[in-house]
């Protein structure tokens, strides 16, 4: 009875691989023919052949971790192709847009939730939620474009660093509260590991190992260059779960420290490429899957919903686009648009709060549909605001 039980899983992993990349790359076609951002077709795909309409396949742990890999390989190619110098030039101004980024969106975020129902670790959470950015959204559409070497996509990736750390101390504290006390010292703690994860890659991990990659070429395997890449994008990202930094923040920052080591190895950028064609799909896809659309059947649901969308595009506008001013209109609009996607990262917000009862049911499904939807608004809106800049 085992084998027949173990094949039938297998058939249905393998039937939920091939709805999953198929109808994501479908969707994907159709936006490239219309002249949209494919990104928009993918998490769309989800939408469709998830638990919300077709009801081919379902949210599950293999689609999570296919989802992880595909986010973190999307970081660590898009770290590939930023050098530590290209970030140190825009230091200043991405860590103004970082902190502009978190507290306009967590203020407005908390005024909202206070206005209407007047409840204060439900206001604190949801505006937690608000501060979240998903760059790997933003990554996908400029990378595409190949526009990440522009200014306002160094920036948008130095501040969605610097707004992962601050996030993450956000949330450490309106968890704590939600528990009843804060923990000052833990938060420091966190605080102090996660700038100096950061610090010790970018000034000490990159140069050793630029200095260390004419010696990978001695090793005898095959591919020796492209497995010491894979394995230092895991190792790195794993370092920074046990920081408590993202793991896609790991991934780019090993991308980045191998940056200027494999400039010249175009073996290893068409080998981390072509992984991440393949995983990324689901990633979107996931996203996709995770919209929960009885938003729409409650009218008090759809309306916070819909007010909490328009105030996460405006606040990550306004507040990021002010941080990044000195690029002139254009500019700023480009870095505040860049990080007005929520996408995963607000719905493990959601999901934390509803975990510990600290958010309905009702609530939640709105802080998805906000999460999805800023996911959805971003890439139609930076093309344009992209289109006619030269790298």
């Amino acid at each position: 009875m085992a084998a027949p039980a173990g094949e039938a899983h297998g058939t249905q992993l393998l039937l939920e691989l091939f709805v999953m990349l198929g109808g994501a790359k479908l969707l994907a076609e159709i936006f490239a023919w219309l002249r949209q951002p494919t990104v928009v077709g993918e998490i769309l795909a989800g939408v469709l052949i998830g638990p919300q309409v077709l009801h081919l396949v379902a949210p599950s742990e293999t689609s999570h971790v296919l989802a992880e890999l595909g986010v973190i390989f999307l970081l660590f190619n898009v770290g590939l192709e930023t050098k530590p110098s290209s970030i140190f030039k825009v230091g200043r101004m991405a860590l103004l847009v970082a902190v502009l980024g978190v507290v306009v969106p967590m203020a407005c975020g908390y005024l909202l939730m206070m206005a209407w129902d007047g409840n204060k670790i439900e206001a604190l959470f949801i505006g937690t939620a608000m501060v979240a950015t998903s760059v790997g959204i933003t990554a996908r559409v400029l990378a595409d474009m190949g526009l990440l070497d522009s200014t306002a996509a160094r920036i948008i990736l130095g501040a969605a660093v610097i707004d992962d750390i601050l996030g993450l101390l956000v949330l450490a504290a309106v968890a704590s509260a939600a528990k009843g006390s804060v923990n000052i010292a833990e938060i420091a703690t966190t605080a102090l590991l996660a700038l100096g994860f950061v610090a010790a890659i970018t000034f000490l991990g990159a140069p050793a190992l630029t200095r260390a990659a004419p010696h990978f070429r001695r090793l005898r395997a095959g591919n020796e260059s492209f497995v010491i890449a894979i394995l230092l994008c895991f190792g790195l990202a794993l370092a920074g779960t046990y920081i408590g930094v993202a793991a896609i923040i790991g991934a780019f920052l090993a991308g980045m420290a191998l940056a200027e080591a494999v400039e010249s190895n175009h073996d290893v950028h068409q080998q981390v490429r072509g992984a991440t064609e393949f995983l990324v799909p689901f990633f979107l896809v996931n996203i996709g899957m995770q919209l929960d659309l009885s938003v729409f059947t409650n009218r008090q649901s759809l309306l916070l919903a819909l007010v909490m969308t328009l105030v996460a595009v405006l606040t990550k506008l306004v507040g990021c686009g002010l941080g990044a001013w000195g690029l002139g209109l254009r500019g700023a609009a480009q870095v505040g648009v860049g990080m007005v996607p929520r996408g995963e990262v607000g719905i493990v917000v959601a999901q934390i709060g509803l975990g510990v009862g600290v958010i309905t049911e009702s609530l939640f499904g709105a802080v998805l549909f906000m999460a999805c939807a800023t996911t959805l608004i971003a890439p139609p809106l930076i093309r344009p605001l992209f289109a006619s800049q030269k790298t």
